[in-house]
């Protein structure tokens, strides 16, 4: 009799193979309380990796890091009407401390448009304070039914920046630079998905804003996900919060503002987008190890070799561990190297070290070929950097075969059942997306008939993106 497989098969069951991977890969355990999670240390290693390359390219974008309370008083956010109905059934709200009633509730962020605000309002005096470029690391709360380790969860960590700018003009242009410089980069150069990067129509806009730029990217199984936004805020929170400045003609002007974020829901869209039957796959860029170099046996030669190997991998900057503990099977360590999608195993026993070589076992291309010992670290230097290319082109190629021109809604909610739709926004428009909505399926986002962001919604030759989400 056959075993049975370590996870459920994608085709079988995508939804219990996600969290199949999540536990035996020990990326993630569901926390004591309904909607929140334990992300355990490998699943941690992950978004630490995904943490200093967003980072990076943030302070690469003039932001500063800084960090707000997590409670909010209520009435911060009563003074932006759009934002707190937007966010009202979501919230979780602290009405006693230190065995009292306080005297007036706060509310445990959802996010920080309103807090932030309100010191950006005392510190922003004249245009040379402009622009205010700010960004913060921390945790948020919004009160989940339908909770999912990672997509949606209670309780998430995330990045949220807030700037303050003295135009419109200077407010769009960063909130654009933000969606393709910083979030689009590092989606495709280091997490090698294929996203689209376009704009969100007003019945899917980020409450408060007059613009919403999102990326989306297509899972496993043909769904989309929205992997992070950029937001034009308009003036709507600077009236709010009173953030104005004197401008060089001498008058007071209100701020334009944007606010932008990318979450945990990055590493559910990691395992969903490149994850196969075997495991995960991590793209070599973001991988916490790059390589692990494997004893299949426990003699002192070949410990020896495989701890000098490892130790050349380290000294030209490849992330290796050595996998040394022999007193487990050799099979059994293999399967957990797989499952945790590290890119590359270089398994080394008594025969291969007589030949003075060793097994090179790629996850991402597949396959097991012999390399020498003396130009292991060349050849996975080379391996890494094709594999990372090729788990982007696959990504692109799942997206183009399976996303579909349509012209009506029973073709869309046909196509969005095994991928994505493109239909023209003009023949759709809000009615045709108000009835999508109630098949469950949404339009993700809005490109032009070339595949860039639109300028507005109502621009000519409009594209929409239809699909089931997560």
């Amino acid at each position: 009799m056959a075993k049975a497989p370590i996870l459920t098969p994608q085709a079988d069951d995508f939804p219990r193979w996600y969290q199949d991977l999540i536990g035996k890969a020990e990326l993630a355990d569901n926390g004591p309380v309904r909607g929140t999670m334990v992300i355990r240390p490998y699943g941690y290693s992950l978004w630490e990796r995904m943490q200093s390359e967003v980072d990076a390219r943030i302070k690469d974008a003039g932001a500063q890091n800084a960090y707000f309370p997590m409670f909010i008083p209520e009435n911060y956010l009563t003074r932006e009407a759009e934002h707190v109905e937007g966010f009202s059934p979501e919230l979780a709200v602290v009405t006693h401390g230190g065995g009292k009633q306080l005297e007036e509730p706060v509310v445990v962020r959802p996010t920080s448009e309103t807090i932030i605000n309100e010191y950006i309002s005392k510190w922003v005096q004249s245009y040379r304070d402009l622009p205010l470029l700010i960004n913060q690391w921390a945790n948020v709360v919004r009160w989940e039914l339908r909770p999912r380790v990672f997509l949606r969860t209670t309780e998430f960590l995330w990045q949220e920046g807030h700037t303050a700018h003295v135009s419109y003009e200077d407010a769009r242009a960063y909130a654009s630079r933000i969606h393709r410089q910083v979030y689009g980069d590092f989606m495709r150069n280091v997490l090698a998905i294929d996203v689209v990067l376009g704009r969100k129509t007003a019945r899917e806009r980020f409450a408060g804003a007059i613009n919403t730029l999102t990326l989306e990217g297509m899972m496993g199984d043909g769904k989309a996900l929205q992997m992070g936004t950029s937001h034009e805020l308009g003036q709507n929170f600077a009236k709010a919060f009173d953030i104005q400045y004197l401008a060089d003609s001498g008058e007071r002007e209100y701020a334009w503002q944007t606010s932008w974020g990318v979450s945990t829901r990055m590493v559910g869209g990691l395992i969903m987008s490149h994850g196969d039957d075997n495991g995960l796959r991590i793209p070599p860029r973001l991988a916490p190890v790059q390589a692990v170099v494997m004893a299949i046996k426990g003699d002192d030669a070949v410990l020896a070799a495989v701890r000098d190997l490892g130790d050349r991998l380290k000294a030209a900057g490849i992330r290796a561990v050595v996998d040394d503990k022999t007193d487990t099977p050799f099979g059994r360590r293999a399967v957990d190297w797989e499952l945790k999608g590290v890119p590359v195993r270089l398994e080394i026993g008594p025969r291969d070290l007589e030949g003075g070589t060793a097994m090179l076992a790629r996850r991402i291309a597949g396959g097991k070929s012999p390399v020498t010992l003396d130009t292991a670290v060349d050849t996975v230097a080379a391996v890494l950097a094709e594999d990372q290319d090729l788990l982007l082109r696959q990504s692109a190629e799942r997206r183009i075969a399976r996303t579909v021109d349509v012209a009506s809604i029973d073709e869309a909610v046909e196509a969005a059942t095994t991928g994505w739709a493109r239909m023209p926004w003009a023949d759709l428009g809000p009615a045709g997306e108000a009835k999508l909505a109630e098949q469950g399926v949404s339009v993700r986002c809005l490109v032009t008939a070339d595949g860039d962001v639109p300028d507005a919604d109502d621009q000519p030759g409009n594209v929409a993106i239809l699909a089931r989400a997560y």
